[in-house]
C-alpha cells in the first residue's frame, strides 16, 4: 500500500501476551522478545476504514520509530494525525513524517471503576473526559479522535481467539501471533465488507476494485 491519499489517521497500540503473561516470566527468560507482553501498534484512516500498516513489537520508542518510519512512506500529502498520550511517539512522529503533518495527542481521562477490586480488574473505569493537546501543524479540532482506531482494535480482539482475555486460546510461539494478525488484516482490508461503507476498507481507498474470496487469499500464499 503506497500513495494513498488519506487525509486524516489515527494510531493506538493493542496488547496480548505469547506463552505466558509478564508476571510468570523465569527470570532466565526476562527480556526476551517474543515471551510475556507484545503490542500491536496499528493506525486507521477513519474515511476509508483502511489500515495501512501495522507492527508487533513492545511499547516503546524503538517500536514506535518502527512503526512510524513505516506509515510515513505510505502516504501522498500532508495528513492529519492522532495518537494517544503515549510519550513514545512524541519526537518519532516529527522524525517520520518531518513538517508534512498536523498531529495531536487525545488523552483520555478515566475515574475510578465501580465495584469489587475483582470486578474492576478487568472493568476500565468511565471515561469522564478527554484533553486534546496540538503537538505541531494545525490539526482541526473537530477530527482529533481516536475512536476509529480503538473500534478497529476491538474488532481484533473479538474476532482473534488469541486476544480474548481469561482463556487458554493466547498465542505460544511469536511467529504465530504474527501470521495470524497479519491475515486478521488482510481479510480486514481486502475481504470483509464494512456494515457503513457497503464495500472493503480497499476498495473504499481506490486500491482494489473488488472482494477478495479466501481463495484468493490463499493462492496468493501459494506464489510467495
Amino acid at each position: 500500500m503506497r500513495n494513498l491519499k488519506c487525509k486524516r489517521l489515527q494510531c493506538d497500540e493493542i496488547w496480548a501476551f505469547v506463552g505466558m503473561k509478564e508476571k510468570n516470566i523465569p527470570t532466565w527468560r526476562k527480556g526476551v522478545f517474543g515471551i510475556g507482553d507484545v503490542w500491536t501498534w496499528t493506525a486507521i484512516d477513519p474515511d476509508t476504514k483502511l489500515i495501512p500498516c501495522w507492527h508487533i513489537g513492545t511499547r516503546d520508542a524503538v517500536s514506535a520509530k518502527v512503526f512510524l518510519n513505516d506509515l510515513a512512506p505510505r502516504i501522498a500529502g500532508r495528513v492529519q494525525l492522532t495518537t494517544d498520550g503515549l510519550r513514545a511517539y512524541l519526537d518519532r512522529v516529527e522524525g517520520a513524517f518531518a513538517a508534512n503533518v498536523d498531529y495531536a495527542m487525545l488523552v483520555k481521562i478515566y475515574g475510578q471503576a465501580e465495584g469489587s477490586a475483582q470486578e474492576r480488574r478487568y472493568s476500565p473505569g468511565e471515561c469522564c473526559g478527554a484533553e486534546k493537546t496540538v503537538i505541531s501543524g494545525t490539526p482541526d479540532p473537530k477530527h482529533i479522535s481516536t475512536s476509529c482506531v480503538e473500534r478497529a482494535n476491538l474488532t481484533m480482539r473479538m474476532g482473534m481467539r488469541r486476544f480474548t482475555r481469561l482463556t487458554n486460546g493466547f498465542s505460544k510461539k511469536l511467529d504465530n501471533h504474527m501470521h495470524a494478525i497479519s491475515l486478521h488484516f488482510m481479510h480486514y482490508n481486502f475481504c470483509r465488507i464494512h456494515k457503513t461503507l457497503r464495500v472493503t476498507p480497499a476498495m473504499e481507498a481506490k486500491i482494489d476494485d473488488h472482494i477478495w474470496t479466501m481463495e484468493e487469499v490463499v493462492m496468493m500464499a501459494d506464489t510467495m
